[in-house]
């Protein structure tokens, strides 16, 4: 396993509803992030369907399984070019209603996550809770993490998250505008506080009315910014994060007399 891996993290403008459209546009920038040789493609929350929808019922025909046709289209991408790839989406189960992520790799489906903090805000007014904890999966890029938007605000996230083991942890996100530059400062203090890698992919855009923030950053294990992107703009931001970095939670400054534990 290398000890370095670069991340992208896709800042897109999903299109409500038209998940072709958007399926065809996160295929076309996995394959711009793999030319860049990014390892790990992080997309936003719901990057898939789009976000503000009004009803359960009106969302209810854009959600899929997981795994599911998208992300069996993404696994192929995948495989092909040797990267992984984690996108929102919503997700159905029987007579359930999930805001999800899926991840996928050259080896195969790795895994799903349903988000556990649900705002009063857009679809996640008419999902169902997660039932899962937060997941850490272990692959060939490292230990990664998996959570949604409105979960940073809860610091235990990212904490049960570090003492799974993760690397990297990864938070995509449809953060309101306005928000992007205080929740900048939550995203980099879940790194700090538990020194870990972190992700973060906002969208950008406006959807019936509703504008949305972008800022997606790439924070690293010393809470460094490490790559920012802007407030309003589709863009792929990248960044270079070490896994050993993260792995070492005793910091020594001065030995024997300045030294501390994450």
């Amino acid at each position: 396993m290398a000890d370095i891996i670069k991340i992208a993290a896709v800042q897109m403008d999903p299109k409500l509803m038209q998940i072709e459209k958007n399926l065809a546009s996160m295929v076309k920038t996995a394959r711009e992030a793999a030319r860049q040789q990014a390892n790990l493609v992080v997309f936003p929350e719901c990057s898939l369907t789009g976000y503000v929808f009004t009803s359960r019922e009106e969302a209810l025909p854009y959600a899929e399984t997981i795994p599911g046709p998208s992300t069996e289209e993404l696994l192929s991408i995948s495989r092909e070019l040797g990267i992984y790839i984690v996108f929102g989406l919503l997700e159905k189960e029987g007579d359930k209603l999930f805001n999800a992520l899926s991840f996928v790799g050259p080896e195969g489906f790795i895994g799903g996550y349903r988000k556990n903090h649900l705002p009063f805000l857009g679809v996640d007014r008419f999902v169902d809770k997660g039932n899962r904890l937060f997941p850490v999966h272990s692959t060939p890029i490292g230990n990664i993490g998996l959570h949604i938007c409105y979960d940073v605000l809860f610091p235990e996230s990212a904490r049960v998250m570090t003492l799974l083991g993760a690397d990297v942890i990864v938070l995509s996100t449809n953060f309101p505008q306005g928000r992007g530059e205080p929740l900048g400062c939550v995203i980099r203090t879940r790194a700090i506080e538990n020194k870990v890698n972190l992700v973060s992919s906002d969208r950008v855009g406006t959807e019936r009315g509703f504008s949305f923030a972008g800022m997606s950053n790439i924070v690293n294990a010393a809470g460094e910014v490490l790559s920012l992107a802007s407030a309003d703009r589709e863009e792929i931001i990248y960044g270079e994060v070490s896994l050993e970095a993260a792995r070492q939670k005793h910091q020594v400054f001065i030995p024997g007399e300045w030294e501390i534990d994450n």
